[in-house]
């Protein structure tokens, strides 16, 4: 799914929603995972957990892709050793992708929605370094995807609930509460939530 990526693809029903994982799925890699979906088409979804946390910093990646030296101080400001690292989903873990505001794109970046892009390149990651890069932005390892028609039934069998994504909650570092958080997005309280909900 990932090589069939493309910015003018068309866009499937679940593009831009969030995935709030319900309790059926507490035995899975995607327990209280909150995914937000980047493309969906007949060829099947994928899409980045946005609430689970790496071990790996952001300056030990720039020093571990060679982008800045051993001996080097790689943070330009403060932030940066905060910058959020993100485990994507468990599909090539080892691969990194920024999700980032549409107020930097390269050459290599593509738009998922009016306001959001993604960029699989180093360029991206030198530029946040150097602190040119995006206002918003978090970098994810790995990624979550789907084969065609799995996710549908995957939605069908009440395993996800679906809604609208919202920005700000893709960016907030709040990694704790984001899936409680964006439950309440929909209304729906966590406490409450029982397998047998559907979708909004």
């Amino acid at each position: 799914m990932l090589e069939n990526f493309k910015a003018d693809r068309e866009r499937g029903p679940f593009d831009g929603q969030f995935l709030i994982a319900m309790p059926q799925l507490s035995d899975s890699t995607f327990e209280r995972s909150v995914v937000y979906i980047c493309a969906h088409s007949d060829e099947g979804a994928m899409g980045f957990v946005i609430n689970r946390t790496q071990q790996v910093t952001f300056p030990e990646v720039l020093k571990q892709l060679k982008l800045v030296g051993e001996d080097t101080e790689p943070l330009q400001s403060p932030s940066l050793a905060d910058f959020p690292v993100l485990c994507g989903g468990p599909v090539e873990p080892g691969r990194g992708f920024v999700l980032h505001s549409d107020d930097y794109a390269c050459e290599t970046s593509m738009p998922i929605s009016d306001e959001l892009y993604m960029t699989g390149t180093l360029d991206v990651l030198k530029s946040v370094a150097a602190g040119t890069g995006p206002q918003k932005a978090i970098l994810l390892l790995g990624y979550a995807g789907w084969a065609p028609g799995q996710l549908e039934a995957e939605v069908l069998n009440n395993d996800w609930l679906t809604c609208p994504s919202n920005d700000d909650l893709v960016f907030d570092r709040a990694l704790e509460s984001k899936y409680e958080r964006a439950l309440l997005t929909m209304g729906v309280q966590p406490s409450l939530l029982s397998s047998s909900a559907g979708h909004a």
